[in-house]
């Protein structure tokens, strides 16, 4: 498995709670961590000694949105080369954009059943 620590940045506890049993019922041995607030999980992440070996990280948050907490990190010598998959709902050409400027690896629509995001994670972590 190319990613052993993730980190999900995702503001709705319950998404949130549905993608870590996800994750485990792919692969018990990830390090996941969950992060609520976008702006704890940035001033964490600048601190961390670790970093994550991926970040999931939702688009539509409140206090810092997915495109300006992309805009932090990928601004930051520390943390711009942890690879991130953006999920939600933006635009088709704001995707496209993120995308060609290598500033995320994959995007992820937020999926309608757990069987999907369960594919879904399957052909990203395997």
């Amino acid at each position: 498995m190319l990613y052993k620590e993730i980190l999900l940045i995702d503001d709705d506890i319950d998404d949130a709670e549905i993608f870590m049993e996800a994750v485990y019922s792919i692969d018990t041995e990830i390090v996941f961590r969950v992060e609520n607030n976008p702006v704890n999980a940035f001033n964490k992440l600048e601190s961390a000694e670790k970093l994550p070996d991926l970040i999931f990280l939702d688009y539509n948050m409140p206090l810092l949105n997915g495109k300006e907490f992309l805009e932090k990190i990928k601004s930051n010598e520390k943390l711009k080369e942890i690879p991130v998959i953006l999920i939600s709902t933006p635009s088709k050409e704001f995707v496209q954009d993120l995308l060609q400027k290598k500033e995320i690896i994959h995007y992820m629509s937020k999926p309608n059943s757990y069987d999907e995001l369960i594919n879904m994670l399957k052909m990203v972590l395997q």
